[in-house]
């Protein structure tokens, strides 16, 4: 599928995602209280890039500032992961878009006590179908830290191929991080759909 890129605008109003099982919807400051303790866990810090430990109040007021931003200027979409039972949070999953390539990379965490439910896997499905279908993009691209091997199942379980690995890339922590690199572009997510939809 060929795409002219000068047809795909950006959302600048935050939008809610539902799926079977999760409600997608931007982070409020009512949500800091349940946000600290699962993003400040070492673990979820130690899979990740941006996300600092310890993981302080200001830190949450800053991030929520900036998702906020990314919002309003259209340069992609944030949202917390809640469960839709009891909207309970368990994670934050986002697209930070290149528009003027018509591509974004999304990125995810999950808080150690929901890790192995599948909701990962079943909020990214929900954010690629937002990003292929209502932002239109041409290609979605994702990379984990190579001593993170969960988060490369779930990015081949939702369709991306394997397309290489940056070698030492990262300074995390005092230790130089390889991260691997997957992608997706619409025409392969059209095809997966309808693939699935048969």
């Amino acid at each position: 599928m060929h795409m002219n890129p000068s047809s795909a605008s950006p959302q600048k109003q935050p939008v809610i995602l539902t799926t079977e099982r999760l409600l997608l919807r931007s982070f409020t400051m009512e949500d800091i209280p349940a946000l600290l303790p699962l993003i400040g866990a070492r673990e979820v810090a130690a899979t990740t890039l941006r996300i600092p430990h310890p993981y302080t109040v200001d830190d949450a007021k800053q991030f929520l500032e900036y998702s906020d931003g990314v919002w309003a200027k259209g340069e992609g979409a944030r949202f917390g992961i809640f469960l839709r039972e009891g909207e309970k949070l368990c994670g934050g999953i986002g697209l930070q878009s290149h528009r003027e390539h018509n591509q974004a990379e999304i990125g995810y965490w999950m808080g150690v006590p929901f890790w192995g439910s599948g909701y990962c896997t079943e909020a990214v499905r929900a954010v690629l179908a937002y990003g292929f279908g209502t932002l239109r993009l041409n290609r979605i691209h994702a990379g984990h830290f190579s001593g993170n091997p969960a988060s490369g199942r779930i990015l081949r379980k939702v369709g991306m191929s394997y397309e290489g690995r940056l070698r030492q890339h990262i300074l995390k922590w005092g230790e130089y991080v390889d991260v691997e690199l997957y992608g997706l572009l619409a025409h392969e997510y059209s095809i997966n759909m309808d693939t699935a939809g048969r």
